[in-house]
This record gives structure tokens, sequence and C-alpha cells, in this order.
């Protein structure tokens, strides 16, 4: 058995691995193809060397459906952990020899505020060789950019649930405000509950930030399960300060962007009775680096 195995793993190709890895998320010949640059055909051929060398059938294919095999789904939950650590070791082996480098696209959502930008100093500070970019993250698609690549790592609203993104650092965890007009009843109060909620609609987002997400910011239930009112869709933090303002609705906001956009037309009233709001530095599994990994170090020492 032991002559087998030497023999199975000689001459294995990461390149099979990673088509293995990419199909098992794609579960799609086509769109792993497309995924890896290769054509269909060659993801076949690559899948196919990886069971010769294994022995046995690692995905199942019908003209209806792909799926892994129960053996396929044991090398997964196996090999994952295993490639991150290799991929891991050789960005560390590159890093001490050339250090921390290049460029690092930082995307915010809400407000960058001096806390904040004083990490992005700090990083600077210590990998001079590094710069950052900093983006602003749109209220509406809070994961969009990491998804699409446009940003390598972001600071956002918290919950995140996507399976692809890794959540980092956790910090600024802070009793909500309540962003009504000076006009709104609520505006003499000096500190709000949940249940108040109830009297007054609240500003929603938009798409195409994920159902659970856009809950989170403007719930439609108080705790006791009463309806909320449901006010107007925003895309942006400005739209809902804005319609605030003209008292269309009430908003949510976290205390770094209550502080921040302080306005003479706009009241901000302290809510208790649901969870604090809190920020993440969140990034996508599949892409991290050691700019990534030094960048949430940073956070990790400054802010968490």
């Amino acid at each position: 058995m032991a002559v087998t195995a030497r023999k199975s793993a000689s001459g294995l190709e990461i390149r099979e691995l990673e088509c293995f890895l990419a199909l098992s998320e794609e579960l799609h010949f086509g769109r792993t193809g497309e995924r890896l640059y290769v054509s269909q055909g060659r993801v076949s051929q690559l899948l196919r060397s990886l069971e010769s060398r294994i022995g046995a059938r690692l995905v199942e294919r019908t003209s209806r459906r792909v799926r892994l095999t129960p053996l396929g789904e044991d090398f997964l939950s196996s090999l994952r952990p295993a490639y991150d650590a290799l991929r891991a070791t050789v960005e560390d082996a590159c890093v001490a020899a050339r250090g921390v480098s290049g460029r690092l696209r930082v995307g915010f959502q809400g407000t960058a505020d001096d806390r904040f930008m004083a990490v992005v100093g700090l990083f600077e500070d210590r990998y001079p060789d590094c710069s950052t970019e900093i983006t602003e993250v749109p209220l509406s698609d809070p994961f969009g950019p990491l998804h699409r690549g446009e940003v390598d790592i972001a600071v956002v609203l918290l919950p995140v649930a996507e399976d692809s993104l890794v959540l980092g650092p956790v910090f600024s965890r802070q009793p909500q405000y309540l962003a009504v007009s000076k006009r709104h009843p609520f505006a003499s109060r000096t500190v709000l509950c949940a249940e108040d909620l109830a009297d007054s609609p609240l500003v929603g987002v938009r798409g195409p930030a994920p159902a659970y997400w856009r809950e989170a910011q403007a719930p439609t239930r108080t705790p006791d399960g009463r309806p909320v009112p449901a006010g107007p869709m925003v895309a942006t933090l400005q739209e809902g300060l804005s319609l605030v303002a003209a008292n269309r609705g009430a908003m949510l906001l976290c205390h770094p962007t209550a502080e921040y956009h302080h306005r003479r037309d706009i009241a901000y009233v302290t809510l208790t009775g649901i969870p604090d709001s809190a920020l993440g530095l969140v990034w996508n599994h599949d892409h991290e680096n050691s700019r990534i990994r030094a960048f949430a170090e940073a956070v990790e020492e400054e802010l968490a």
C-alpha cells in the first residue's frame, strides 16, 4: 500500500487540485473552465487525471447536474485547509524575500473616521513599500466590491454571513442611534427603545445587499414582534440622510457615522433594546495575501 501511495502522489500537479477545488464550488464544468481560463475539455482532463491518481471517482456528472461523491466530499474537507496552508506558505516565503509591497485597495462603508485612518497611516509607516487606495463601499452593496475584485479588503457593518468571505477583526461595537428630522416627534427625546420603532417609518436599504443584512440595518419588526412601518428605500447614506432631514422617515446609524454626519436639521437619538452596531474587516477567502494579513494585524492591534 505504501508503494501504491508513493506512486499515486508521484508527479502530482497543483493544477489538478485547483481544478477540483474550483469545480467543487461551481459544480459546473463550463463555469469552472471560465474561472480557470481553460477549456471545458481541459477541466475534464484534469479531473480524470486526479481521479486516476486517487483510484476512485470524486465527481458524479450527469446531463442534469454535477455533484461530489462521498469520497469527493471527504477529499474536499481535507484538501481545502491543506491547499490554503500551502498557498500561505508560498506567500510567506515571498514576503520574507521582498517584504510587504505592492498595492492594497481598502474599501469602507459609512465613514472612514480618524481612528481608522490612523490605522491606514500605521500600516503605511510599517510597510512603506505598500501603497493603499481608499474607496467608499456603497451602502446598498456592502459585499459586491469584494466579490467583484474591486477592493482587496473592506470595512463593513455587521452582520457578515457570506460563505466566500472571511470576517477578520471586529471593532467599534457601540449603541446605535436613530436619526430623525428636527421636526420629528422623537427629536426632543434623549433615548428611545426598540419598541418605539413601531411608531415611525424606517428608511430601508435597497439591494443588491442581501436580505439578512438589510433586515439588520432596517428591521421590519421590533423585538416584541410589532411591525415597523416601511419608509423609502435608499442606495446611499447621503440619500438616507436627505430623506431623514425631509422627515420622510427615521434611519438607524452606527456611532461613527452619526458622529461624523452631524447636521443642524437632524437629531440623533440613542436607541436601546437592539444589538450594538459593529464594524468588521472582511476579505475574499480566495484572494488572501500578505498585504491583507498585515493590514488585519494593524486593525487588530489598534481597534479590535
